[in-house]
């Protein structure tokens, strides 16, 4: 089983940082695909970046591309997500999110409760 636990969000500045930590209690993040997502307020929820179970460069959506950077623990039991440059826009709640898949195009069978991230303008 896979048990997601999202932490490091809160209010920051804009042009300002925030580090997300996902702990993961169950299979090791090298056996998973995994990514972040986020949902603004009256907006879908949507893909930030993710890490291929099969491999390769992380994938990032334009919006954050140069901007976030997400990466693993060694012992892979950790994936982060750090967010440098934060703009107002990018306030919304992020969540952490597995999958069995070998790729992004798959359902994410696991995702975490989420956690608020504010940008102040």
């Amino acid at each position: 089983q896979v048990q997601l636990a999202e932490s490091g969000g809160g209010l920051v500045q804009a042009g300002g940082s925030l580090r997300l930590s996902c702990a993961n209690s169950g299979r090791p993040f090298n056996a998973l695909t995994v990514a972040w997502f986020r949902q603004a307020p009256r907006k879908e929820a949507e893909i930030v970046t993710g890490l291929a179970r099969s491999g390769g460069d992380p994938w990032y959506a334009d919006s954050v591309k140069g901007r976030f950077t997400i990466s693993r623990d060694n012992a892979d039991k950790m994936v982060f997500l750090q967010m440098n440059n934060l703009k107002p826009e990018d306030t919304a709640v992020y969540y952490c999110a597995a999958s069995t898949g070998w790729d992004l195009s798959h359902d994410f069978e696991f995702r975490g409760r989420g956690i608020q991230v504010t940008v102040s303008s």
